[in-house]
């Protein structure tokens, strides 16, 4: 038996870790994947994955960051671990609105979620000329007033009851078209990475 490089040791779990072993193979076969396709995806030899479901390998947390992306699951769900149960309603005046770059937020789901709704109280001119490029997708449904809406090079104007579905690669710009401002339920999923928030033209928090 080969010693472990110093990499493989420095990433592996602790030896408490629960037997991840029959999870992996019941994941593996969910999905309707060969030993040596599963293998092949994550980088591992076929014997490798094969030792690691039967029990006989403990897998690195790299190991399972790759194996939960290739199933569509989460380390945790790999784990065993029991996600603490979520209230599926949100009701109104459950969180205090916050105020970020002159708009205001108003939650509307679940912490966590991969999507993120929000209700967002928009002004006039506030962040109108802030250009945003993020991974992912949103979606935005006009309650209030006019929203003018920049998407690369073209602009579009919802009135209250229009909605947008776009990718959030594309260069946009989210603006009230008149001074009464507007207001819209928002939802974007949560991507991270290294470029999940460039913003161009100003600064603002997180949103």
């Amino acid at each position: 038996m080969s010693t472990p490089s110093a990499r493989q040791t420095s990433d592996a779990l602790p030896d408490q870790l629960p037997d991840v072993a029959p999870r992996l193979r019941d994941l593996r076969r969910g999905r309707r994947l060969t030993l040596e396709a599963a293998a092949r995806r994550a980088g591992l030899s076929p014997a490798h994955l094969s030792r690691l479901e039967t029990g006989h390998r403990q897998p690195s947390l790299p190991m399972l960051l790759g194996l939960a992306r290739i199933y569509g699951t989460t380390v945790s769900d790999l784990l065993g671990e029991i996600p603490p149960e979520r209230d599926p309603v949100i009701r109104a005046g459950g969180a205090e609105p916050v105020e970020a770059g002159g708009w205001t937020y108003h939650q509307a789901g679940a912490a966590g979620r991969a999507m993120q709704p929000l209700r967002v109280s928009v002004p006039y001119g506030a962040q109108g000329d802030l250009v945003r490029v993020h991974p992912g997708e949103e979606w935005l449904h006009v309650l209030e007033g006019r929203l003018r809406l920049s998407l690369g090079d073209a602009t579009h104007v919802l009135d209250p009851g229009d909605s947008a579905h776009f990718d959030s690669l594309t260069p946009h710009r989210i603006a009230a078209d008149e001074p009464g401002g507007t207001e819209l339920l928002f939802v974007h999923t949560l991507v991270q990475s290294a470029a999940a928030e460039l913003c161009l033209g100003g600064d603002v928090p997180r949103r």
